[in-house]
Parts: C-alpha cells; sequence; structure tokens
C-alpha cells in the first residue's frame, strides 16, 4: 500500500496511490483515517482498513495537490556515514557504531515543495537517503526482531547547509535549517518491499544529472541494525523516522565543490519507492 499525505485549497488528507492515480479523503470528511502519524501507532490492520476507506474516497488530482511530509516524526533519527564510500569522500574513519543526529519538524518539506537555500550560506548540499518507519513499540529490541518493528520506507533529500554542519563536531544545526528536508511524497507500506528495503537503487540527480547512484544493500548498518542499536538506549514509537545515511558522490566532496543553487531542481529516487523532487530557491527576507 502506498499512502500520500496530501493538501488541496488549504484542506489536508490521505490518499490511496496505485498507478499513478491518487484517490483520498480530506480530514474533514466522514470516513476519513486522519493522517499516517495517528494511523500507524494503531497497528498494521489500521493500514488496510485506512486503503479500504480511501479506495471510497475521491479522484483527487495529481496536478493541483501539495504533498506534505508523510509524517512529523516523534523523532527524526538521521544516520550519517553510513556507506563505505561516503565515509571515504568525507575524511571520516568508517565507523563501528552508527553516527546519529536529530533533525526536527520545522526542517520538513514535502515533494515538489522548494528547498530554500538561506542566505548566510551557499553551501547547500544534498544527500539522497531511505526512510525507514517505526511501526510498532520497542525497547532492547533484537536485531532478528527489529524489522517486525518496521511499518515501511520513504524517500528523503537532506539538504545539508555545510559550513555550519562542520563548525562544531555536533551536526545538528547545518542539519536543521527550515525547509532544507525534503520527504516523500508516499509512504510504503514494507509489505510492499524486500525485507530491509535491502537491494533498492538509489540515485540522486542534480538537473537531470546524475551525482549519487548505490544500493541499500552498501549501507554500513542495515534498517535491521539501526533499529536494535538505537532501541538499546531509547525506546522507539510508532512514526519515528530512521533517516539512514546517503551514498558517494555530495557536493562538498567534488573538486570544485558542487552547491546547489536557486534555479536547480534534485530529484532522488529508490526502486519500488518512487520519485521525491524539490526544486532550489533562495531564502526572501
Amino acid at each position: 500500500m502506498r499512502f500520500a499525505r496530501i493538501q488541496v485549497n488549504g484542506r489536508s488528507g490521505l490518499a490511496l496511490e496505485k498507478d499513478g492515480q491518487l484517490t483520498g479523503l480530506f480530514d474533514d470528511e466522514a470516513g476519513s483515517p486522519g493522517s499516517l502519524d495517528a494511523l500507524v501507532a494503531r497497528g498494521p490492520e489500521a493500514f488496510h482498513r485506512a486503503a479500504e476507506s480511501l479506495k471510497r474516497g475521491h479522484a483527487i488530482d495529481a496536478k493541483t495537490v501539495s504533498y506534505l511530509p508523510p509524517f512529523r516524526g516523534q523523532k527524526i533519527l538521521c544516520v550519517g556515514l553510513n556507506y563505505v564510500d561516503h565515509s571515504k569522500e568525507s575524511g571520516y574513519a568508517l565507523p563501528d557504531y552508527p553516527t546519529v543526529f536529530a533533525r526536527f519538524a520545522t526542517s520538513l518539506l514535502g515533494h515538489k515543495e522548494a528547498i530554500v537555500r538561506p542566505q548566510s550560506s551557499v553551501q547547500l548540499d544534498f544527500e539522497g537517503e531511505l526512510v525507514a518507519v517505526i511501526g510498532k513499540r520497542g525497547h532492547k529490541i533484537a536485531e532478528g526482531e527489529a524489522l517486525g518493528h518496521v511499518a515501511g520506507y520513504s524517500i528523503f533529500n537532506d539538504g545539508s547547509i555545510r559550513d555550519f554542519q562542520h563548525r562544531t563536531p555536533q551536526w545538528t544545526v547545518g542539519k536543521n535549517f527550515d525547509r532544507t528536508g525534503g520527504f516523500g511524497p508516499t509512504f510504503v507500506t514494507a509489505d510492499e518491499l524486500p525485507p530491509g528495503a535491502v537491494g533498492l537503487t538509489l540515485e540522486t540527480k542534480l538537473n537531470g544529472e546524475t551525482v549519487q547512484k548505490a544500493s541499500t544493500s552498501d549501507m554500513v548498518f542495515s534498517v535491521a541494525k539501526l533499529v536494535s542499536i538505537l532501541s538499546q538506549a531509547m525506546t522507539l514509537e510508532p512514526g519515528d523516522v530512521f533517516v539512514t545515511g546517503t551514498p558517494s558522490g555530495v557536493g562538498a566532496a567534488r573538486k570544485p565543490p558542487l552547491w546547489m543553487k536557486a534555479g536547480d531542481v534534485c530529484t532522488v529516487s529508490i526502486d519500488k519507492l518512487g520519485v521525491l523532487e524539490n526544486r532550489i530557491v533562495d531564502e526572501v527576507g
């Protein structure tokens, strides 16, 4: 099942996507299953019930719809240096424990929305990434049971302000400028994908040119490992978002550096998940 959080003329809703067509209900309509944040907490059967309700909804014109981030995330946990080649190009040793930082909801934006390059920097970089969303509460989860806690997957562009990211050893500020984290367009339930979303091709393009391409099998820490390791420290809750890291090819590692600028279009595609597209604009005011 493929769900999209949408907005049309100020009305938010949930849509089911099938073969590129959207059918759905707005939150203020009878039978609406509500947001994905609320839905995921009800368990796997809730997705099936929601899909049936949305099938009976109305057709939604994909040309007029605005896509919202699928989840706002009580916790948005991002993993750095999770591909071998990216660690090398960034000048870091391969980690033996996940490098984790947080994103916050104010940094998120949806498919086809504009990533904002701030006035304070020109070093806006791209990072195509796989997202895993927690669907079942857990603490101290064994790796062999970890995928049972994952509800599904999506796509992320971890837009990074590199000079701010590297002003301190902790990357949080450079990863949390407003409207820099593209997320979506859809949330795909885990049963639609290989276990752990392993073996999928991830590709980032800037203005139509491929700048990153790798398999999700190349991750240092798999989705199952990440869920297990981080659950040793914290209780994972339904709707928590794992942004699982980017492969090599980022703009900061190129000579000369390749920064995103106003007018650029960046896309991130992952097999079986779709394509996330965002244009770039300059901050105003």
